[in-house]
C-alpha cells in the first residue's frame, strides 16, 4: 500500500479548527443545549477556586452565554445527564459515556494503591461501614463522618475517612449523587449510573478504541501523545498502539506552528471535509478561563497560538510573573492579552486588577470596547451591578 502523503495545515487553518473542535468558534448565543454542548468538549474540569466564577461554570459560559451557575447541578442531580470522575482532573462526563469509562475506574483503583499519601485510609472492613452507612441513610459528604488524621499532620494529610470516600469513588464503587455549596456527597453506584448503563461493560479494546477516536474527533489534530493526554484514560502505549492500528484510516498532517515550524500529527478521517466547511471565528473578544479546555494544554497553546501562558494561583506571590488568577483573552482566532478581575459577590462589583496586552497586539478603542462588553456580560453571568477599574486607564495600553 502507497504511504499517503501529510496533508499540509497552515497556523491560522489549525487554529481555526481546534477553536471550532472545542466550540469556541460561533458566537456563543442561541439556545443552549448543555447535553450536546458537554457532549460536543468531552469533559468539563471541575475546581474549587471561584475568583469570579468556578472553572467548570465559566468554561460552560464561554461557549454559550445563556448558561448559568445552578444549570449544571440539576444536570447531574436531577437529570442524571452527567456523571462525575477523573480525567486529567476532576470532571464531569456525560452520562451516556459511561460504559467507555469502566475501564478507568480499574486504573485509577490500582493507581491510588500506590499513592503513599493514600495509605492511611480504612481497611476493607472500615470502607464497608462506610457503604453501609450510605446504604441506610442515604448520600453523605465527609462531615458525616469523624476519623482523624493519625501520626504527623503533612500538608496532603486527610482522615482515613476522607481517603476511604476518594478511593470508593476513584474506583467506581461511590459516584457524586450531588452537591451542595460544592461540597460532594457520595451515593452507591448502583443508586446513581443508570441500571442499563451500569451493566453495559464492552471489552477493553473496544473502550481503548473509543476513547482514541473520540479524544482525535475533538481535538481534529494530535499525536498520539495529544490523544493519550485528551482524556488520561489510556496509557501511552495503548494510545500509540492505537494510532498503529488505525493507521489506514487516520490522515497524516503537518502543522504550521506559530513560529513557523512544522509538526506531524494525526486526524480523523473527515479532516478535509471539516477543512473546508471551516469558517472565520466570530470576532467577539472572550474572557476564557484557566483552565479552559483550549487553554490547558500550555504546550499545544503555545505552539498554535505563540500564547505563553501560565497558571500562577500555586506560585508564591513574590514569584508571580502576571497574577493570582489571569484570564487568558481570545479575539477571533487571536490571543490579545489577559486579564486579571475578581467578583465581589456581596458588594456587587467585578473589580479589573490588571490588564496586559500581548506583544504586537494594538490596544486600539474598539478592542478596549469589546473587552468591556464582555467584561458587562461576564458581570450579569454572576449577578455583579458594578465594574471597577482599579487600573490607570486603559487607553495607556494603545
Amino acid at each position: 500500500m502507497t504511504e499517503r502523503a501529510p496533508l499540509r495545515l497552515s497556523n491560522r487553518d489549525a487554529r481555526r479548527l481546534w477553536l471550532a473542535g472545542q466550540g469556541l468558534s460561533d458566537t456563543p448565543t442561541g439556545k443552549l443545549d448543555l447535553d450536546s454542548l458537554i457532549k460536543k468538549l468531552g469533559f468539563v474540569q471541575l475546581d474549587t477556586i471561584q475568583v469570579v466564577s468556578r472553572a467548570h461554570h465559566h468554561i460552560l459560559w464561554s461557549r454559550n452565554q445563556n448558561y448559568r451557575e445552578p444549570m449544571l447541578g440539576r444536570h447531574l442531580t436531577k437529570k442524571r445527564r452527567v456523571f462525575e470522575h477523573f480525567t486529567h482532573d476532576a470532571s464531569v462526563i456525560p452520562i451516556d459515556f459511561y460504559p467507555m469509562w469502566q475501564r478507568q475506574f480499574r486504573r485509577m483503583e490500582a493507581k491510588v494503591r500506590k499513592w503513599e499519601w493514600h495509605r492511611g485510609m480504612l481497611d476493607t472492613d472500615g470502607r464497608n461501614a462506610i457503604k453501609d452507612r450510605i446504604r441506610a441513610e442515604g448520600p453523605l459528604c465527609t462531615k458525616a463522618f469523624d476519623t482523624k488524621v493519625q501520626g504527623e499532620k503533612k500538608m496532603w494529610a486527610r482522615p482515613p475517612h476522607k481517603l476511604a470516600l476518594d478511593y470508593m469513588w476513584y474506583a467506581g464503587e461511590l459516584s457524586t449523587s450531588h452537591r451542595e455549596n460544592f461540597t460532594k456527597f457520595y451515593d452507591l453506584t448502583e443508586r446513581v449510573i443508570p441500571e442499563d448503563l451500569l451493566n453495559h461493560v464492552p471489552s477493553d479494546e473496544v473502550q481503548i478504541d473509543w476513547l482514541c477516536q473520540a479524544a482525535l474527533d475533538r481535538m481534529v489534530f494530535g499525536s498520539e501523545g495529544d490523544i493519550q493526554r485528551f482524556w488520561a484514560a489510556v496509557s501511552n502505549a495503548e494510545a500509540k498502539q492505537w494510532a498503529t492500528d488505525n493507521a489506514a484510516k487516520l490522515v497524516p498532517v503537518e502543522i504550521e506552528t506559530a513560529d513557523k515550524s512544522i509538526i506531524s500529527a494525526w486526524a480523523p478521517e473527515d479532516i478535509e471535509i471539516r477543512l473546508a466547511k471551516l469558517d472565520a471565528p466570530t470576532s467577539r473578544l472572550r474572557i476564557l478561563n484557566p483552565f479552559d479546555p483550549v487553554a490547558r494544554d500550555r504546550t499545544r497553546l503555545k505552539r498554535l497560538f505563540g500564547f505563553d501562558y501560565t497558571v500562577e494561583m500555586f506560585v508564591p506571590a513574590a514569584k508571580r510573573q502576571w497574577g493570582y488568577y489571569v484570564y487568558p483573552l481570545l479575539e477571533g482566532d487571536r490571543f490579545v492579552g489577559r486579564i486579571e478581575v475578581k467578583g465581589d459577590r456581596k458588594a456587587g462589583t467585578l473589580r479589573v486588577l490588571n490588564l496586559w496586552k500581548e506583544p504586537k497586539v494594538k490596544w486600539t478603542p474598539a478592542r478596549l470596547a469589546k473587552l468591556e462588553a464582555e467584561l458587562a456580560r461576564m458581570s450579569r453571568f454572576v449577578g455583579l451591578e458594578q465594574l471597577i477599574w482599579e487600573i490607570d486607564p486603559p487607553s495607556d495600553l494603545l
